[in-house]
């Protein structure tokens, strides 16, 4: 059966009150990106459910990238009908010939949306399923396991018919709840982190500091692959690459080797809030999980984040190591941040690096050295690069 329509159910969306057009809005535009491929595409939406004509379009490619777009609930392939109940019962009919076999049973169970049709929601699953039963062979009532459900749902411009769910990801549009900086590294974590903050709606700016020559161009490569995958959920993402070599040299130089650690995540994030500031975001997203390293104790976050009073936002603040791994593996971010190419991270890591830093010893530390023009330069010589959905098959062929 050819299909020509999609009908998207928002979920979260329909909780919304007078801004729930902005959330359509927000939807809808992250769907014509991730389906950019099919221009033909049509989109229109009401207070519910938002409708994507397929103007002969591969319904079956579509259907496998809708899961992936958050603030879908769930979609259906659906036949567009009059609101007449004679083509209501024939819809119902060439959609279920499509399918069954003999053997099957069905049911039929309408939604009355639009209360001023004649028929109400009983006589509608009467009228439907005894005109399919009277028009097939093999095929039996049940009301309550059917191998095929009927769905007729009559609204005000028209019936949809569908026989057939499929679940989305939920959340709300990438891009709906404003816009983060998410301080991207090479490593599982950060992805992860980013792929939440997206699915509460937040719109990213990815920050990544470059090393090199202690960094190689694959592993700037990698990062920009990890970043280009987000994208996939439905929102465009700009991928800010700093250059770090001279301030990570200089800490290396000037602060204790247990500090070295607690130091480079505070310029880091001082040079991640200039960026914030600078395109007007309103949040740090990071893949901090507590106390999985050094760097992510209580009295480590303590004393790095006393260089910012903006909002940090940690997704994976109370997450497992192999809860993060098995969904990095389910978003698809996991084999590329395996990659064997080191990040600035891990190229001066110390050996012994402080687990409980003290604030006041830190600050001491850096008062030796002006480290506010090398920050300065850093965020003017940062690198910008715009990333827009990429689709499976491009993701599969990067490496």
């Amino acid at each position: 059966m050819k299909y020509e329509h999609i009908m998207v159910r928002y979920g979260e969306i329909t909780t919304k009150g007078k801004n729930r057009r902005w959330f359509v809005n927000c939807l809808k535009q992250n769907l014509k990106s991730v389906l950019s491929d099919y221009p033909a595409l049509g989109y229109w939406g009401n207070r519910d459910r938002l409708y994507i004509n397929l103007n002969g379009e591969n319904h079956e490619e579509i259907l496998e990238k809708l899961p992936l777009v958050f603030g879908i609930h769930s979609f259906s392939l659906v036949l567009k009908t009059k609101r007449e109940l004679e083509e209501i019962k024939n819809g119902a009919l060439a959609l279920i010939e499509g399918q069954y076999k003999s053997g099957d049973s069905f049911k039929v169970s309408a939604k009355r949306a639009d209360k001023t049709f004649p028929l109400l929601t009983n006589e509608i699953n009467y009228e439907v399923g005894s005109h399919i039963l009277k028009n097939t062979d093999g095929l039996t009532v049940d009301v309550h396991s059917p191998d095929i459900d009927v769905r007729v749902e009559v609204r005000e411009e028209a019936a949809y018919l569908s026989s057939r769910d499929y679940e989305g990801v939920g959340g709300l549009p990438a891009g709906a709840s404003g816009k983060a900086v998410l301080m991207l590294s090479g490593g599982i974590d950060s992805p992860v982190a980013g792929y939440f903050a997206m699915k509460r709606g937040i719109e990213l700016e990815a920050v990544h500091f470059f090393s090199p020559p202690y960094t190689s161009e694959r592993a700037k490569q990698k990062v920009i692959e990890l970043a280009r995958r987000l994208t996939v959920f439905g929102g465009r993402i700009r991928l800010h690459i700093v250059p770090f070599t001279e301030i990570q040299e200089a800490i290396q130089k000037q602060v204790p080797e247990s500090y070295v650690m607690t130091s480079t995540r505070r310029m880091m994030l001082q040079i991640a809030d200039k960026i914030r500031e600078k395109h007007d975001a309103l949040a740090i997203v990071t893949g901090e999980s507590l106390g999985q390293v050094a760097s992510q104790t209580l009295e480590s976050m303590f004393a790095i984040n006393d260089v910012t009073s903006t909002p940090i936002i940690r997704p994976l603040i109370a997450s497992d190591k192999k809860d993060i791994i098995s969904l990095a593996k389910q978003i698809g971010t996991h084999d590329t941040s395996i990659l064997p190419y080191e990040d600035c991270c891990t190229i001066f890591t110390p050996p012994s690096p402080a687990t409980k830093p003290k604030l006041e010893k830190a600050q001491r530390f850096e008062s030796f050295l002006d480290f506010e023009p090398m920050i300065l330069k850093a965020v003017e010589r940062t690198e910008l690069v715009e990333l827009s959905a990429a689709s499976e098959e491009e993701f599969d062929d990067l490496f």
